[in-house]
């Protein structure tokens, strides 16, 4: 058993107090939906973090607003997982090579390493235990939960603090929409599904999450299970991996009362999300949440805290409704994410 006993989210929208749920949407019509950062102070000592890069201080804050949630002082095991790491500071690198040759600041290549923000986390925690970053593009954060469950199932750890982070840059963005990543017109990003056209909305944020082998009374929700997908040859394979790994959970496709997706308006993969929900799972309520934090690699992190709340509240926003039905309860949870059909993933979590 995984329980969520505590989160800590920065996102595009206002997630930073865990005791408010989507009460007020933020609305973004830019290149890309950029976080909704606290004010650092109030969470980190300027002085220690004034050197710092802005996706470090995403992750220690996170971090600690998980650890206060879940009334945590100290975890196990910090595992982060994060598809690109700091871009902004491996921009500075890059920017400094081609001028006139010269002794290059140091500090940006540190902070440029992926494992660097899970290991400044430790380090502002003081904690010595296992550490690890996953670095496996959209596989990223779900590969973290499944270290997490195996650590949990061979009771290694008691208290896990798991998370996904990305940040996005203007340069980043201009360079990678060259590969068809991103939309080339700003839209609303209210107005994604309205605004179906090749590319994604880009985003971005930092979500933190105590992971624990038992609830407590604040606990959110269970993880049940963890599946990924690499390039299927089919969609009947992925119908087939679907139930066996609901089956191995002891459930069937009838005891999901709401799906998950990751439908982000690119009109090149999204009829794969269509496909999923109506062949699978016909007549069943379908949410989505890629409007409310943009694509990145680790956006399934905004999923599963979106998910964990509403399992937890019994309550689910009008905002996040993609289709018009509405679940008679809600038990169980299936979040499913793919990327251009190469990385497919699906977590499944309980009330």
């Amino acid at each position: 058993m995984a329980f969520i006993n505590g989160i800590g989210l920065i996102s595009p929208q206002n997630t930073i107090d865990p005791e408010v749920f989507l009460q007020s949407i933020v609305e973004h019509k830019a290149e890309y939906m950029k976080s909704v950062d606290p004010v650092y102070k109030e969470f980190l000592d300027p002085l220690q973090t004034r050197r710092l890069s802005r996706i470090i201080k995403m992750g220690i804050t996170s971090a600690r607003l998980c650890l206060r949630n879940a009334g945590c002082e100290m975890p196990d095991s910090i595992i982060t997982g994060t598809g690109l790491g700091s871009v902004e500071d491996t921009e500075k690198i890059l920017a400094e090579l081609p001028k006139e040759e010269k002794f290059l600041n140091p500090t940006p290549f540190i902070q440029s390493t992926y494992n660097t923000i899970s290991s400044q986390i430790a380090i502002y925690l003081r904690c010595h235990g296992y550490n690890s970053t996953y670095v496996h593009r959209t596989f990223s954060f779900e590969s973290g939960l499944l270290d997490a469950l195996l650590q949990l199932e061979e009771k290694s750890a008691e208290n896990i603090l798991v998370g996904g982070i990305d940040e996005m840059s203007l340069n980043h963005l201009m360079v990678t929409r060259r590969s068809g990543l991103w939309k080339t017109e700003i839209i609303n990003n209210l107005e994604l599904r309205k605004s179906m056209s090749p590319g994604a909305v880009a985003g971005e944020g930092s979500g933190y999450f105590m992971i624990s082998a038992s609830p407590v009374p604040g606990t959110y929700a269970r993880i049940t299970g963890v599946e990924t997908i690499y390039k299927p040859s089919d969609f009947a394979f992925i119908k087939e991996k679907t139930i066996g790994f609901l089956q191995s959970n002891g459930l069937n496709l009838s005891d999901i009362d709401l799906i998950m997706v990751g439908v982000n308006g690119d009109d090149r993969w999204d009829g794969i999300y269509d496909a999923f929900t109506s062949n699978i799972f016909p007549g069943r309520p379908v949410s989505w949440f890629k409007h409310l934090c943009g694509e990145y690699h680790t956006a399934t992190s905004f999923a599963l805290w979106a998910t964990a709340n509403i399992l937890k509240r019994q309550m689910y926003p009008p905002v996040m409704q993609l289709n018009d039905l509405q679940p008679l309860k809600i038990e169980n949870i299936l979040i499913y994410n793919q990327f251009r059909n190469i990385n497919h993933s699906m977590i499944l979590v309980s009330r």
